[in-house]
């Protein structure tokens, strides 16, 4: 036990060095004044006080959670049933193939996957050259929520489907048997079994696309057209523009505390039916 418990240790310093001594550092600048040196600086909460007085801080943080909601609640209406279909193709050579499609995507930088589409929606895209060419008045489609939710959607999708095929690939199939030999039809094993069992690969998937969806800067930089502003943007102008570390690791510290508490909230529903001895 003592062998396996030393392998954790290159882990822990690895954790230690990019984590733990990164966040002691933006803690430091948040609760710190600007032009402080590092040996003399004095504490201060004006960075905190900046945020929550200024309503347009509070506006752009509402909107980021706004968007994320809409990307994660598309990406569950749209991944549950491609999830649902892959779990039920049958032979797993095809349940394998269908992952494989799935994940393709992924393979590919998402900045550079995010370009291609900025390509495709910009106003000389893909998508009005060809509304053109049929005679058709061209449609805006950047600086709109569409293109910055449709560009969420299409690079987090793939998490939410994976989960939520996980778990249904873990079901055990006789609760579903057992329903059917009782008389329920398809629709009812469906909402009173396979839903309720999937809900552990729903909440993770709900975790894997609403927390970097809500602190995405470079899709709605990208997709937004320059104008479009999350609370992703403005912490990346703080750091990169404005050069005004102190206030933007207030922002990153209190987007920190926020996604762990949602953290927190989806591992306390994340209850596996299974593990508490069946429905």
């Amino acid at each position: 036990m003592k062998n396996f418990r030393s392998m954790a240790y290159p882990y822990v310093v690895w954790a230690f060095v990019l984590i733990v001594i990164p966040m002691l550092m933006i803690a430091m600048y948040a609760f710190t004044e600007r032009g402080n040196s590092v040996i003399t600086f004095r504490l201060t909460l004006d960075n905190f006080k900046v945020f929550f007085s200024d309503a347009v801080f509070i506006n752009i943080m509402k909107r980021s959670f706004y968007i994320a909601l809409v990307t994660t609640v598309i990406c569950i209406l749209l991944g549950y049933p491609a999830a649902y279909i892959a779990a039920n193709l049958g032979s797993e050579k095809n349940r394998m193939m269908m992952v494989i499609l799935i994940t393709i995507p992924t393979w590919i930088n998402m900045l550079v996957r995010t370009y291609a589409w900025l390509g495709i929606l910009q106003d000389n895209g893909l998508i009005n050259s060809a509304l053109r060419a049929l005679g058709l008045p061209a449609i805006k489609i950047i600086q709109t929520d569409f293109a910055v939710i449709f560009g969420m959607v299409y690079n987090f999708i793939p998490f939410m489907i994976l989960q939520i095929y996980t778990s249904l690939t873990k079901m055990d199939k006789s609760y579903i048997e057992a329903a059917q030999d009782l008389g329920a039809n398809r629709l009812q094993s469906f909402i009173k079994i396979t839903l309720p069992l999937s809900l552990p690969g729903i909440i993770s998937g709900i975790t894997l696309v609403f927390l970097p969806a809500v602190s995405s800067f470079f899709i709605p930089k990208l997709l937004g057209g320059g104008k479009y502003v999350l609370i992703g943007n403005v912490i990346e102008n703080q750091f990169l523009t404005a050069g005004n570390w102190n206030f933007g690791s207030a922002l990153s510290l209190i987007m920190a505390v926020i996604i762990v508490f949602l953290m927190w909230l989806t591992k306390k529903a994340d209850r596996d039916p299974n593990a508490e001895g069946g429905l």
